[in-house]
């Protein structure tokens, strides 16, 4: 009996007397049974069994506890469950730091608050803040969203998210990589920064850029930092197609619009189509990319196709099967392209607006509308025959095997013959106006080898 008795109050010293200050802030425990020890003139107490610690709103259970009095912390072993409110902590090891109120686990450790699950190898979490810190294989899960870092620090209150190292977040089944990045889980908004990957499978598209600006309630993207579009993709013929989009600012709509958008030096590479703007805009539900020139803008929107620079104030391309139906040039249109074989000899035409017209990737046929102008060179079999000026109200060049093969000309037709010995040598002063041969052209080579080699 006196044995019995021993025990019954060798626990209730520990329920009462070894943290018994009348504080809320001094942490107590309760178990199966208790040990006593004096250490190094500190004051340990060894709990085993069913174990219940608690400190004001915190609750932790676990199987052991060793309890530092005079700090007011504790060791906690086995089967560790921290609860505060909603949160939900589980680990099989973990540090509890009575006077600053956290916990540190260096064992794999979870936390689930009812909307989203943290875990990671170690982690902090500090009750009184609302806030955990978590390290090394962090793996973030909501009913949306999977986000994966080194470090994530959580900010339960504000479902606020702050993530650094190799950081990556899953989202309607598109991908964004990123150094680092501030998720707001509620709002669906995201800020990331350094080396930004957005992979959208769906749609064969990749986005690379340095910073990523995402309003999900807005269903607006921004990527800034020399963005790169890249979308691969099928062709009518069954070849890879890719188009590549250069800008130093990019937008992207996802509402009804659809609408993708790419400003200040962009450049925008199909196929053998290139061009250059500072601003342009792509349609995906309507597969329509058109470019277009600003008032400070001193240049228009220039593409090269073959041989030959086409520039206006506006073009639009309208894609069919994932290939090239129409071009239209609106206002100031202008074509020129160097006749083969021939340098300086550039065929040209201008007027109002344009129309090409596509098939199978191949030009058949060029609509000029209205103040339509050209030059032509002629050739007699293979030798140079002079030049044809030509003015009308409009023209139809058919072309096959990207050669012409007849011009038609409507209203008010006025047409003049250049022979061969007053036109040698002299081609360049054979121009139309607003006649300008661009040498900005990009480099298709380099810029897709960018592209392969960005890390």
């Amino acid at each position: 009996m006196k044995s019995l008795l021993k025990q019954i109050l060798l626990i209730m010293i520990g329920i009462s007397s070894i943290f018994a200050q009348g504080n809320n802030s001094r942490i107590t425990i309760i178990g199966n049974s208790l040990e006593g020890t004096r250490e190094g003139g500190k004051n340990i107490r060894k709990v085993i069994g069913n174990v219940v610690m608690k400190q004001e709103n915190v609750k932790i259970t676990c199987d052991v506890a060793i309890q530092d009095v005079d700090k007011n912390e504790a060791e906690l072993i086995g089967n560790v469950i921290a609860t505060q409110d909603t949160v939900i902590i589980k680990t099989e090891r973990a540090y509890y730091y009575g006077n600053k109120k956290y916990t540190l686990s260096k064992a794999p450790v979870s936390l689930f608050d009812g909307h989203i699950t943290l875990t990671a190898k170690t982690g902090y979490y500090y009750f009184d803040e609302d806030k955990a810190i978590f390290m090394e294989n962090v793996k973030l899960v909501d009913t949306a969203n999977t986000m994966i870092s080194r470090k994530l620090t959580y900010f339960n209150n504000e479902d606020k998210a702050i993530a650094t190292g190799n950081v990556s977040l899953t989202y309607d089944n598109s991908f964004i990589f990123a150094d680092s990045m501030d998720h707001f889980r509620n709002e669906k908004f995201t800020d990331a920064f350094g080396n930004i990957k957005v992979i959208d499978p769906e749609n064969n598209v990749i986005i690379t850029g340095n910073e990523l600006i995402s309003n999900g309630l807005k269903k607006h993207t921004t990527i800034k930092g020399n963005p790169i579009f890249t979308q691969t993709d099928t062709s009518k013929s069954g070849e890879l197609d890719t188009l590549y989009i250069f800008a130093k600012e990019m937008e992207s709509f996802d509402d009804s619009t659809k609408k993708f958008v790419a400003k200040d030096s962009v450049k925008i590479i199909r196929q053998n189509f290139l061009s250059v703007s500072n601003y342009a805009v792509m349609f995906r539900n309507e597969n329509i990319i058109f470019t277009v020139k600003a008032e400070s803008d001193k240049t228009p929107p220039i593409m090269w196709y073959d041989d030959s620079q086409l520039f206006g104030d506006s073009i639009f391309v309208l894609l069919k099967d994932n290939t090239i139906d129409k071009i239209k040039i609106k206002q100031n249109a202008f074509i020129l392209s160097l006749q083969k074989d021939f340098a300086k000899r550039y065929n040209q035409i201008s007027g109002d607006s344009i129309n090409m017209h596509f098939m199978n990737d191949e030009l058949k046929l060029t609509d000029v509308f209205n103040n339509v102008l050209s030059i032509y060179y002629l050739l007699e079999d293979t030798e140079p025959n002079g030049l044809l000026k030509s003015s009308s109200e409009r023209a139809k060049l058919f072309f096959a095997d990207k050669k012409v093969t007849d011009v038609k000309l409507f209203g008010s037709i006025l047409s003049e013959y250049h022979p061969e010995n007053l036109v040698d040598g002299k081609e360049l002063e054979f121009t139309l106006p607003n006649f300008t041969l661009y040498t900005n052209k990009p480099d298709k080579n380099k810029l897709t080898f960018d592209i392969a080699n960005f890390k």
